[in-house]
């Protein structure tokens, strides 16, 4: 085969094209997980950012009050809630610390042997050391990061703001670079959306509102350090088949050893009638609704993402393995191919 001029210039663009995007790609490396978390906002939040066009036609206006509020109400609530957080884990190492967790053990396992109890004794003590210890390291390396996350909370809200008020042209945008045929990119589109909304709504969203609830049961009911409980709730409650009994079951027991039988029961229920309510009705309802992506597998991409990416892999890691998913279908169904066939120029659709 000859190859000519013509072939050499497209060869050589060809490289070239390669070679920006290999170095734009290590440019951006250290802010991607940054721009990736504004573009994820961006999403959750386009329904309030079109509610508010209702009210205001002007989209830079719009745009930075949804964003300018959502900074409002994660930044402010942290300065305050930061400080009571340490407390509280002290408090907790403390309690440990001083508490006689043979007398409980021997209540929950009144025919246990004296070196079971002083066993379990030790590695419970030892299992809350351990991780207060890691809770604090980590504490210390934010506050010595505060510049470093300071820049990166300012990257994620800028592309939060532009991603909102720029919506449309960036749709318009990523629709011309598909390479998918017009015929099957609806529908790949939302296959994507539905994906998307049940990893979200369905596993961050309600997660959230699941630990939210099982912290008011923290204040209902007395629970010392709810604060922190609160938070360690709502991180299990994101995890799929892990969930926050793993925080009030041991709560509930000890409130039963300790003598207050009326009030221990009434919290078990509590959890029982209402915080799984949203696990087993409200989250399987949205993900069933959407997708039939199996637990198992969001479960073990959150952690593989919490691992490789940090804390936005608990939603990204699930997202990339649900996409690689659906091209796999696509590929087992002999239709791969056909996405990419046939695909209308950008300038011609716009004719």
């Amino acid at each position: 085969m000859q190859i000519d001029d013509k072939d050499v210039k497209k060869i050589t663009v060809g490289i070239a094209v390669i070679i920006l995007a290999v170095l734009v790609f290590f440019l951006i490396r250290p802010v991607l997980l940054s721009v990736v978390s504004g573009l994820i906002l961006a999403y959750l939040f386009t329904p309030s950012f079109n509610w508010l066009k209702r009210w205001i036609p002007n989209p830079t206006g719009n745009a930075l009050i949804v964003s300018g509020s959502i900074l409002a109400l994660i930044v402010f609530p942290l300065w305050f809630v930061i400080p009571v957080m340490l407390q509280q884990v002290f408090s907790v190492y403390t309690f440990f610390q001083k508490a006689s967790l043979n007398e409980f053990i021997n209540n929950v396992f009144p025919t246990a042997s004296e070196q079971f109890i002083a066993q379990v004794s030790v590695s419970i003590n030892s299992f809350v050391s351990e991780t207060i210890t890691r809770l604090l390291s980590l504490m210390n390396k934010v506050f010595l990061e505060i510049p470093e996350l300071s820049l990166h909370v300012f990257i994620i809200f800028f592309v939060f703001f532009f991603a909102l008020r720029d919506a449309e042209k960036l749709r318009e945008f990523a629709s011309a670079l598909s390479p998918f045929s017009h015929s099957h990119e609806k529908i790949l589109v939302q296959q994507f959306k539905d994906i998307t909304d049940s990893v979200v709504y369905g596993q961050v969203i309600v997660g959230l509102v699941q630990g939210g609830l099982a912290g008011l049961g923290f204040l209902i009911f007395g629970v010392k350090n709810a604060l922190v409980l609160t938070v360690l709730a709502i991180f299990l409650s994101i995890l799929p088949i892990v969930g926050p009994f793993i925080l009030w079951v041991p709560i509930g027991i000890f409130m039963l050893a300790s003598g207050e039988t009326t009030k221990g029961v009434w919290y078990i229920l509590y959890n029982v009638l209402i915080v799984s309510f949203v696990d087993n009705f409200l989250r399987t309802y949205l993900i069933s609704r959407k997708t039939n992506l199996s637990p198992a597998i969001i479960l073990v991409a959150m952690i593989g993402g919490l691992f490789f990416l940090g804390i936005v892999g608990l939603l990204l890691g699930p997202l990339i393995v649900a996409y690689f998913l659906t091209f796999l279908k696509t590929y087992r169904d002999r239709t791969l191919y056909d996405l990419i066939a046939d695909k209308e120029p950008h300038h011609a659709k716009q004719q």
